[in-house]
């Protein structure tokens, strides 16, 4: 964020900018701690955790800004006027082209699936992914999986017997590919992949042939908003060229259908955009969500 804020302070130097950064999760638990005893909390939010993003703006958290910037954003990216999608992020494979070959690397999940039930002794503990119990966005992008295709069942079987190592957070898992302690990365954004594989050649990045989920990192102006008015022209900078063009320069991948995407990733016809809006909450039901996450710790075999 550092490019975007300063980008951001040059052209609006009158306004100061206090940028605090957490993992989903803890965003979530903190603004409604905050908000709940009526404590000053963030103007603004954005998360990659769609879902949970989205569940706040349901329960009235959010107000709602008709942005100037909307008519340069796809439809699938903005809900009521309330929530917009900030960027469109490829979910991706990374993998340590030191110990993996070219040859070998999987090229869709399918070919992910056979590597793994292939060579699972070989691979076992060197595959970094989400920890899908303790990361909204790690289940996130298991349940947009099981949306997509059935096959996410057989993927995490294959994966369970290779005992991956879980973390919350994408950074965790690319510094261990990218120092050879693990082998592959499985479901992280794009963006981190990228910058990763640009410090390390031998970092080597895959969009998954067969489908390629794109993520958004929604933000919404809080309906307690102290300062809105700020909170405005930040939504809105973040939406324009000059603040997508700051954002692709760490290689995060536009949302404005103006702009193109600085990397290149799969054919368009592959890609699959995470639809902002009320179906994303769909398994944020207390009841539904327990289940969702014991299926899936039966099916890594946890």
């Amino acid at each position: 964020m550092a490019g975007v804020l300063n980008a951001f302070k040059q052209r609006y130097p009158a306004i100061k900018v206090d940028y605090r950064h957490f993992n989903s999760t803890d965003l979530y638990d903190r603004f409604l701690a905050e908000v709940g005893v009526h404590k000053p909390s963030a103007d603004f939010l954005f998360s990659s955790a769609m879902d949970v993003q989205i569940k706040l703006v349901n329960d009235g958290y959010a107000q709602p800004y008709a942005s100037p910037e909307k008519p340069n954003l796809p439809p699938w990216a903005v809900w009521k006027d309330e929530a917009y999608g900030i960027t469109a992020e490829p979910i991706v494979f990374a993998y340590n082209r030191r110990l993996l070959s070219v040859s070998e690397a999987p090229r869709s999940h399918v070919d992910l699936e056979r590597l793994l039930r292939r060579r699972a002794a070989a691979l076992r503990g060197k595959i970094g992914t989400y920890d899908v119990e303790h990361s909204s966005t790690g289940f996130l992008f298991f349940t947009q999986d099981l949306r997509l295709s059935n096959d996410t069942w057989n993927v995490l079987r294959a994966l369970g017997g290779a005992s991956p190592k879980l973390d919350v957070g994408a950074h965790e898992i690319l510094a261990r590919v990218s120092t050879g302690e693990q082998i592959l990365a499985y479901n992280v954004m794009s963006s981190y992949a990228l910058e990763r594989r640009a410090m390390n050649p031998w970092v080597e990045v895959i969009f998954p042939e067969d489908y390629t989920l794109v993520m958004s990192r929604i933000g919404f102006i809080s309906n307690n908003a102290h300062h809105p008015a700020a909170a405005k022209l930040f939504l809105d900078f973040l939406l324009s060229r000059e603040g997508q063009t700051e954002l692709s320069k760490r290689f995060i991948t536009p949302v404005r259908t103006d702009l193109q995407a600085a990397q290149p990733h799969g054919g368009a016809q592959n890609l699959q955009a995470i639809r902002v809006g009320p179906e994303l909450m769909a398994n944020l039901d207390h009841l539904k969500h327990a289940k969702r996450i014991a299926e899936w710790k039966r099916a890594l075999g946890r």
